[in-house]
């Protein structure tokens, strides 16, 4: 089982690998249609709930949230060369977003689980995530929308 990290450990593990990634500009096109994508996946993730296929639920909600937050960086010219130094810097460069780094480590490595090592997700391991993947993705949607309307009414 791996080792926790801390979210400050991460972030500093991450810039020292150079995992953030900075980009001379950033493609308000492209991230408006993450957010539409993000937006087809949240409505698939919440059929597949219906019928309880719980693996498939988590999964599509993780990669929900993992779009948004990179699409969230995106409008910051920034990009990560993975999931846990994306969640590491949205962290800590937002404090104000109040974010539990906790939590998408959790999720993380429980998509991992399921992915790589075929761990399932049960009705426990759902519901005590489901909340917080609602609250976390409409956050995330706000904020994207928020800085590109701000990014349209802005002169060039």
């Amino acid at each position: 089982m791996p080792k926790e990290i801390t979210q400050s450990e991460a972030y500093d593990k991450c810039t020292a690998e150079g995992s953030f990634i900075f980009l001379l500009e950033s493609d308000a096109g492209r991230v408006a249609s993450m957010v539409e994508i993000a937006e087809e996946q949240l409505k698939a993730a919440k059929s597949l709930s219906g019928e309880k296929l719980w693996n498939s639920t988590y999964k599509l909600y993780y990669d929900t949230l993992h779009s948004l937050a990179e699409a969230f960086l995106l409008l910051d010219k920034i990009k990560s060369r993975n999931h846990l130094c994306l969640f590491a810097y949205l962290c800590e460069k937002y404090p104000s977003l109040e974010l539990d780094w906790n939590f998408f480590e959790k999720i993380r490595t429980k998509r991992n689980g399921i992915t790589y090592y075929g761990t399932p997700v049960n009705d426990k391991d759902w519901k005590e995530a489901a909340v917080q993947f609602q609250l976390y993705t409409d956050l995330l949607k706000k904020e994207i929308k928020q800085k590109l309307e701000e990014r349209r009414s802005s002169p060039d």
